[in-house]
């Protein structure tokens, strides 16, 4: 244990920046603690939440709605997706929290002892998210993926991942959500302009119909001021 203290990470990188982000939250006050904790297990989750439903409302009112909405649907799915891909790979590695194996650590959330560490759920979450987010509408994905970083510093600063847990889930919810996404979208396209066509048609898409299904209105003249917006992605394609 004393050598441990004395020489926290042992030469070992991944040890060594664990002790040093965490290291952080020993000098911090215990406000700042807290809420980097609050953050980093509900925060940056609720933040991605939001940013999804904004993804779908927008998505709603673009020219391809009913295939933008099916690349929103594709962020929580893939989510689950990389989850239960994860539960394998975490009883194979077996890998203890850093803070079972290592003194020293300032472990900010309590409850983790019992589970698995590699690889990190909020992490595969959060880059699950934000990689489908960012096929189908870059914005809105460049706002999540600085929320899924932010999502790995917060689980090394509160002390229950190693670096290489957090970068394990960003890998993994990245090849999931983008090898499966032809699979995917081949299936939730045609499912969604179905789903256009029915009583839920409010779900997929806020255009109106044009021409004699509209009721008789004119549809908007031509230039600049009635062109519709392009796609932001290519995804739905």
């Amino acid at each position: 244990m004393s050598t441990l203290l004395a020489d926290p990470g042992d030469g070992n990188p991944d040890l060594e920046l664990l002790y040093t982000v965490n290291g952080w939250a020993k000098a911090a006050p215990p406000w700042l603690d807290s809420l980097v904790s609050w953050v980093g297990e509900y925060g940056i989750l609720l933040g991605l939440l939001t940013l999804c439903t904004l993804g779908w409302l927008k998505a709603r009112r673009r020219p391809d709605a009913p295939a933008a909405v099916a690349g929103v649907l594709w962020a929580p799915l893939s989510v689950a997706l990389a989850e239960l891909a994860n539960l394998p790979i975490a009883s194979i590695v077996d890998r203890p929290r850093p803070f079972v194996s290592h003194q020293g650590l300032d472990v900010l959330v309590a409850g983790k002892a019992g589970t698995h560490s590699f690889v990190s759920d909020h992490s595969t979450m959060s880059m699950g998210i934000a990689v489908a987010l960012f096929l189908v509408n870059r914005r809105l994905g460049a706002v999540a993926g600085v929320l899924a970083l932010l999502q790995g510093f917060c689980r090394m600063y509160m002390g229950v991942h190693y670096p290489t847990d957090v970068l394990g889930g960003y890998a993994l919810a990245t090849a999931v959500t983008l090898l499966l996404a032809p699979i995917a979208m081949a299936v939730l396209v045609p499912l969604c302009h179905s789903l256009s066509r029915t009583a839920a048609a409010p779900l997929v898409t806020a255009r109106q119909p044009a021409g004699p299904a509209a009721g008789g209105r004119r549809r908007p003249r031509s230039g600049a001021a009635g062109q519709s917006a392009p796609p932001e992605s290519d995804l739905a394609a």
